[in-house]
């Protein structure tokens, strides 16, 4: 088999998509990854990477093209990297994203589990209730916006169009105050220089929106003047705050904001449960899309008013206390404290006075109730990406639940996770899809396990 080399170009006819949303084509035998390509598509690829096993490369020139691509809207892709399919037909993403789940699972848990149902937004764009964007210097002037794939270079970008109209207006205010004022930018190769990132964040049901300035520093020079201008901009806006982040990293906010302006939080509802956000609550990105998922979870629970049910990994707690109403008892556990505190919160402020939450780790948590006695009805499972720990799923079983609902944003980790549990007695019967982030190549699944 002839490996193809760097900087050689190959016509290659596209066969599939990787799960980052490059396209699979084959130079005789040898797989290639493409980016920008389609299945269906033929290209001319530069090959920029080359390894044992497989290449990379990127079209050049789309010789004849899938009848799954569109015609692109957005002016900046594929120069920025929030996008991955922005140029497929959409009924085909959301295909290729259920057909990856169930893909998953006859690999990583041989297992024919069809997903039942795909819920898709009624639009793919302006569905992000966030935007962080970093701001740099490119030629003297101010660049916002966000980063090239697989680079630190800021792509400038007032209007993107997975973010609410509205945040394009509050970019151009603060690009021209910072260019007016001559307030000067973050260089994270030298660690100098004092604004770092403009974020924002809406309220989908309030309408509410957040304005954040992070900083390498405590303060805001002409802060008044951001403040007086902002406000006239957008009468929507409820809160101007500073995000201290001195560190040298590449984590976006620091531990600490101070209020310039306006309330300390927004307000938000979702699934009927009131939430107040700062600059550092946990949200899904998604309002929409995360009420039909979580919609969808309480239908797999199938609560009548008299299970206990036990939230793993449970965040600020909106999961389960969505769930609460229909629920006798509810006991959630989050690692990270301020996450415990904000469900706390959240429960006393909806009056839900029958959830208790906890802080531990999901694995001693679940050891710590079975020792316990507790005896759940309902486990719900909310892992991040790397899924859940085998000790976690073997406490879990040994609790004999009837029912597990797993909510996943990696069809790899569930389906490993589904064998797990298989192994366990407990055998995965429903499965549904939910796309929370329409354009890029992440989905989100919900699975019912009951026993077997």
């Amino acid at each position: 088999m002839a490996v193809p080399q760097k900087n050689q170009t190959l016509t290659l006819k596209i066969e599939s998509l990787t799960a980052e949303g490059s396209g699979v084509g084959r130079a005789n035998g040898f797989a290639v990854f493409v980016r920008g390509g389609l299945p269906g598509d033929t290209v001319e690829a530069h090959v920029i990477k080359t390894k044992a096993h497989y290449a990379v490369a990127k079209v050049t020139r789309i010789l004849e093209p899938s009848p799954h691509r569109t015609e692109n809207a957005c002016p900046l892709f594929p120069r920025c990297g929030g996008c991955a399919l922005r140029e497929a037909d959409y009924a085909f993403e959301a295909a290729q994203k259920r057909a990856r789940v169930e893909e998953a699972f006859r690999r990583l848990a041989g297992l024919s589990l069809p997903v039942s149902e795909m819920l898709v937004p009624d639009s793919p764009d302006r569905y992000r209730n966030k935007a962080q964007y970093p701001v740099a210097t490119e030629n003297g002037r101010v660049v916002i916006g966000f980063y090239a794939p697989r680079t630190h270079r800021v792509v400038d970008c007032t209007d993107c169009l997975l973010q609410p109209a509205e945040f394009a207006g509050i970019v151009r205010v603060f690009r021209t105050f910072l260019e007016e004022f001559g307030v000067s930018v973050y260089d994270p190769a030298t660690g100098r220089g004092l604004v770092r990132h403009l974020y924002l964040r809406k309220g989908f049901q309030s309408g509410e929106i957040l304005v954040c300035i992070v900083l390498n520093g405590e303060r805001l020079p002409h802060a008044d003047a951001l403040v007086r201008r902002l406000t006239a901009q957008n009468g929507h806006i409820a809160s101007i705050q500073l995000n201290h982040n001195t560190a040298r990293t590449n984590v976006i906010l620091g531990g600490r904001c101070t209020v310039l302006w306006g309330a300390a939080e927004i307000a938000d509802t979702l699934c009927g449960v009131r939430v107040r956000l700062s600059p550092l609550s946990f949200y899904q990105v998604n309002h929409d899309m995360a009420e039909r998922l979580y919609e969808k979870a309480a239908e797999f629970a199938a609560l009548t008013g008299r299970e206990t049910v036990l939230d793993l990994y449970c965040g600020a707690g909106l999961v389960g206390l969505s769930m609460a109403k229909g629920a006798k008892r509810l006991y959630g556990a989050e690692i990270v404290p301020e996450a415990v505190a904000d469900a706390r919160r959240c429960a006393a402020e909806n009056g839900v006075q029958n959830a208790e939450f906890f802080c531990g780790d999901a694995k001693d948590a679940a050891k710590r109730l079975l020792e316990g006695g507790a005896r759940p009805d309902v486990v719900l499972l909310d892992p991040p990406r790397k899924g859940c720990d085998e000790a976690v799923l073997a406490a879990v079983a040994e609790m004999a639940p009837e029912r597990i609902v797993y909510i996943s944003c990696d069809p790899a980790t569930l389906a490993r996770d589904a064998a797990r549990l298989l192994s366990h007695g407990y055998a995965p019967v429903r499965l549904a899809c939910a796309d929370l982030f329409p354009r890029t190549s992440h989905v989100e699944s919900v699975c019912l396990f009951a026993r077997c």
